[in-house]
């Protein structure tokens, strides 16, 4: 199978169908993109989370995994907080505990992975934020930071 970006229904199936998230590369500093993203999907979606990082032991108050293999959940959406040299090892990852998506992060894709990824029947996604992804689908990018309150198309002087 060779690889196609998703549409935005294609996206909003992915999101929808799924149940359980891993977040590989999860991380405990709040000024991390990972974390914000988890405060937003814990608080605003459906997913159970999963955080894997070999480092740390837990976030949010949640227990954190060394790797996807520990995880004794199925996993549906795997979204990676990587950069694009790991993204080989972690589809490895994912190809092998079955995840049904395979989710790079805003800023991170991989041609070759993305490729192999739908070759081996995952849904790929690349360059793209779940959390954004999520409130555009929800109505919720006002949640997510993005709603600036102004209606007009001039720019604000004050900026």
């Amino acid at each position: 199978m060779t690889y196609q970006e998703p549409t935005a229904l294609d996206r909003l199936n992915f999101m929808s169908s799924a149940k359980n998230v891993a977040i590989v590369g999860a991380s405990d500093n709040p000024a991390r993109a990972s974390y914000f993203v988890s405060t937003y999907l814990l608080s605003a979606s459906h997913f159970k989370l999963f955080f894997v990082n070999p480092k740390l032991t837990e976030i949010l108050g949640q227990k954190v995994y060394k790797s996807l293999a520990e995880i004794d959940e199925p996993i549906d959406i795997v979204d990676v907080f990587r950069k694009a040299s790991d993204i080989p090892g972690v589809l490895d990852e994912a190809i092998a505990i079955k995840a049904k998506t395979f989710w790079m992060q805003l800023g991170i894709s991989d041609q070759v992975s993305a490729e192999r990824a739908a070759s081996a029947g995952l849904n790929v996604v690349q360059d793209k934020c779940l959390k954004i992804e999520h409130a555009r689908f929800a109505g919720g990018l006002n949640l997510a930071g993005f709603n600036t309150g102004v209606i007009s198309s001039k720019r604000n002087k004050s900026i």
